[in-house]
């Protein structure tokens, strides 16, 4: 399976990929200097140095690999509706709410700063969509509820916005 993300994502794993191969070295040197403290089954600072060069080598290998795989995409929508990177105002009537949210790919998904991955099911079921149209999101095949689109504020594919770690 391939990741559609945009070229900010793509940019973003790559500055970031850099930067953890220039930490490569120094981790090395702290795993070789905590093991010089001897009997390696009770040195807590060994196992500590291991443990982050280990999860920095995993990150490292994620990576790689979604950018090696990764599926190119436009961030580009007709003007009167829901695309990537716009803020929709919606209302949820489940909730008697009103909320601003913004539909982005999966690798900055944080649904804690209303940013909806496109992948999601909030995100599949408002893509697409035009002002005053009702959508329904379906979150399982016992649970879904209306959601209401009240506006769109078209908006681009923001640098800003962080990368998931995982």
């Amino acid at each position: 399976m391939h990741d559609e993300l945009t070229k900010v994502d793509i940019e973003k794993m790559k500055a970031e990929l850099a930067e953890r191969e220039a930490m490569m070295p120094a981790l090395r040197a702290e795993v070789k200097r905590t093991r010089e403290y001897g009997d390696l089954s009770e040195n807590d600072e060994y196992r500590q140095a291991k443990r982050e060069i280990n999860n920095n080598r995993r990150r490292m290998r994620y990576l790689e690999s979604m950018i090696k795989t990764a599926v190119i995409i436009s961030t580009d929508s007709a003007s009167d509706e829901v695309g990537l990177f716009d803020e929709v105002e919606v209302y949820i009537p489940k909730y008697d709410e009103v909320r601003k949210i913004r539909i982005v790919t999966t690798l900055r998904n944080d649904a804690f700063t209303n940013n909806y991955s496109k992948e999601s099911p909030f995100g599949k079921a408002v893509l697409g969509a035009k002002v005053g149209q009702t959508v329904t999101v379906v979150v399982n095949e016992k649970n879904s509820y209306p959601v209401k689109i009240l506006s769109i504020k078209k908006g681009e594919d923001d640098a800003s916005l962080p990368i998931a770690s995982f």
